[in-house]
């Protein structure tokens, strides 16, 4: 018989249990993919340069346009990271969606739902239309899975919780 979980359990651990084995690992490649895309499309943002992207924002009609483009690249860059290495997920996660909404609503909705238009097939290569929504409902689902599941192995979260429950156990 089954004992009933302990409060301590998170909600990633009990669904690791239940299902296979190798479910502990599922938080991993989103970490690495969400972190790993955040982070390019800010160092994208840094390497046009800042003001590249402000004008981007102005055009769009968003208010204070330099504020935002700072505070989208080091919540990018920044979030990225923490993504990446699995550190405050639930924290950093609520501006990483707030960017991702607004990129839907001012960007990509007039667009449609698919990221992939390709238009044609050229001796230079593919040509494609401007990019839907999809991508970004994908990041905001793989934030969602990481806020409500856990961070999953080589979590910084992890050891940090370790280490804290380890100190307060004295």
């Amino acid at each position: 018989m089954r004992t009933p979980p302990s409060a301590s359990h998170t909600l990633y651990e009990l669904v690791a249990r239940a299902g296979s084995p190798l479910a502990v690992w599922a938080p991993l490649p989103l970490r690495l993919v969400v972190g790993y895309g955040f982070m390019s499309h800010g160092l994208a943002k840094l390497g046009r340069g800042p003001e590249h992207f402000t004008g981007v924002l102005d055009a769009i009609g968003m208010p204070e346009p330099a504020l935002l483009a700072w505070l989208t690249i080091i919540i990018e860059l920044f979030g990225g990271l923490a993504v990446l290495i699995g550190v405050g997920v639930p924290l950093i996660s609520l501006p990483m969606a707030i960017i991702l909404v607004v990129a839907i609503l001012t960007v990509h909705l007039p667009y449609g739902f698919s990221s992939i238009k390709l238009l044609a097939v050229t001796p230079s290569g593919a040509q494609f239309g401007a990019p839907g929504y999809e991508t970004d409902l994908l990041y905001l689902a793989a934030l969602a899975a990481l806020v409500f599941g856990g961070s999953g192995p080589f979590a910084l979260d992890n050891v940090i919780g370790r280490w804290l429950g380890n100190r307060y156990k004295r």
